[in-house]
């Protein structure tokens, strides 16, 4: 599994391994350990986490079991996010999920995240999700407090419009290295409100997180998720693919944008299939044949 550069000087695999369901998994340290090993093997060395993921359990489950192997370390990637304030047992005096971009949010959601992460800094933050409430210049200071510190070494974002990305990024020393969003078969979203065209001309790598479509591309309960459903099942047989999550995957790996799958499984066979997807040869009419099955028509 190949790597892929988001700057002159900061890469990730060009398959991350995302710990949102993390605390669903119900492992104990060794078996993350392990995880994270098998991962390493395949060529994932880039792992995703979140400080709102699990109730705010899943970066410190992580993190308690990478600190019994603190060589790990050295070896990967870590990227988290800020900014959603969920209602929890956790924070009883909130009464209300919102969103909070201030400096001092931003700054004791890194120290939180570090301290459960068992680590001195994070590769990447991203701010978890645009506000309509949302001061520039309050994250911009915070970026340069963390990248000064040495605590975070680059920035990003998840689920903005490439105005919004381009709005941060003037406020910005340190310029944005990537944009998570939603990219699936299922989910052509950002093929259409200019986010694929921004990623190509600012040459931005994206990062796409459900790239599976939460599952519902491998278990169709719609006419629209059966007829691509059944457009992967004849492609994956037309190329002796075994299964339908790598082509998924090779679908987006094919993208002349970069982008980069968010696997989020505990199953090492499924983690398999995705990186199997590098070496999948999937034709330019193959893959608008995925691409119409799932707006329904045929290109103009």
């Amino acid at each position: 599994m190949s790597k892929i550069k988001l700057t002159t000087n900061f890469e990730v695999s060009r398959i991350v391994h995302g710990h949102w369901r993390l605390a669903d998994w119900h492992l104990n340290n060794q078996e993350i350990i392990k995880l994270i090993e098998q991962s390493i093997e395949l060529g994932i060395t880039t792992f995703d986490h979140a400080d709102i993921y699990g109730n705010y359990s899943c970066e410190k489950l992580f993190g308690d079991a990478i600190a019994l192997k603190p060589a790990l370390r050295k070896e990967i990637q870590l990227i988290t996010k800020c900014g959603i304030k969920l209602t929890s047992d956790k924070f009883p005096s909130r009464k209300l999920n919102h969103y909070d971009y201030s400096f001092n949010h931003i700054i004791s959601s890194v120290e939180n995240s570090l301290k459960n992460l068992k680590t001195n800094y994070i590769e990447l933050l991203l701010l978890h999700r645009p506000s309509p409430f949302f001061n520039p210049e309050e994250v911009a200071k915070a970026f340069e407090v963390l990248k000064k510190s040495g605590k975070v070494l680059h920035f990003g974002v998840s689920n903005f419009t490439p105005q919004q990305f381009e709005m941060l990024n003037t406020y910005t020393d340190e310029k944005l290295v990537t944009n998570q969003v939603e990219i699936s078969p299922l989910c052509l979203e950002h093929f259409d409100n200019g986010n694929i065209d921004y990623f190509l001309q600012k040459k931005i790598n994206p990062m796409a997180w459900s790239p599976l479509a939460g599952g519902q591309l491998l278990n169709p309960t719609t006419e629209k998720e059966q007829r691509i459903f059944n457009t992967l099942t004849k492609i994956a047989n037309n190329l002796n693919i075994d299964s339908i999550d790598t082509l998924i995957y090779a679908w987006l790996l094919k993208h002349p944008a970069g982008i980069i799958p968010v696997v989020g499984t505990h199953k090492i066979e499924r983690i398999k299939n995705a990186v199997a997807a590098s070496e999948v040869n999937l034709s330019l009419e193959q893959w608008f044949q995925i691409y119409t099955a799932s707006t329904g028509n045929p290109v103009p």
